[in-house]
């Protein structure tokens, strides 16, 4: 099994000159998993963004360690999952074409077998023809996480983890975490108390302005 860390040390980041947060200090290896709190505007979808790899800090240091070896920042994407409300699906496209296409961007083998067993994990393979422009927000936001465990990454990273599902959607959810957080990262930001249970511990980011 590859080895991975996340190693986040006196972290910072300014928008203009106001201050999101500072003095941001955690790590995690594998089969641990954070919750990210705080109230709305506190910077937690910020700080999934920098943790992804997507925006750049203000100062301090985020380091993902592989092996003993530093991750060069070009290559996080590979290790990496994102699951948030800003992901881009295409409504033109099916749910499986939107899935080839992801595989296509990862540079990943297109695989029919596990698109379609992610379909069914996901409970649209009965409509994985359709464009999703007819799909609900609660089956965009299965999509969302189909795409974002199509390279099966070390690290998942969650923004609003139950954000527009029902309550089979939640239930997917819940399966999904549990699964990964036993041999790999999770991080996962909220302002629901429910989704607590998801992280082996939490960080509250009112707590460092």
């Amino acid at each position: 099994m590859i080895k991975i860390s996340l190693e986040v040390q006196n972290l910072k980041k300014l928008f203009s000159r106001r201050l999101i947060f500072k003095e941001l200090d955690f790590s995690l290896n594998q089969s641990q998993s954070l919750i990210i709190a705080g109230k709305n505007g506190s910077g937690k979808s910020t700080l999934i963004k920098i943790i992804a790899g997507v925006l750049s800090h203000s100062g301090g240091n985020i380091r993902y360690i592989k092996e003993g070896k530093e991750i060069d920042k070009e290559k996080i994407f590979n290790f990496i999952g994102l699951v948030s409300p800003y992901l881009i699906l295409y409504d033109e496209f099916t749910a499986k074409e939107n899935l080839e296409l992801f595989a296509r961007i990862r540079g990943l083998k297109i695989e029919t077998d596990l698109i379609d067993n992610l379909l069914n994990e996901i409970g649209l393979y009965d409509r994985r023809n359709d464009l999703l422009r007819t799909f609900s927000s609660g089956m965009k936001q299965r999509m969302k996480y189909a795409s974002s465990i199509l390279h099966n990454p070390l690290v998942l990273l969650i923004d609003e983890p139950t954000s527009n599902l029902d309550l089979l959607g939640k239930e997917f959810v819940q399966n999904l975490i549990q699964r990964y957080r036993k041999e790999k990262i999770v991080i996962v930001a909220t302002n629901d108390r429910e989704d607590y249970s998801f992280g082996d511990s939490v960080i509250n980011l009112d707590d460092y302005k």
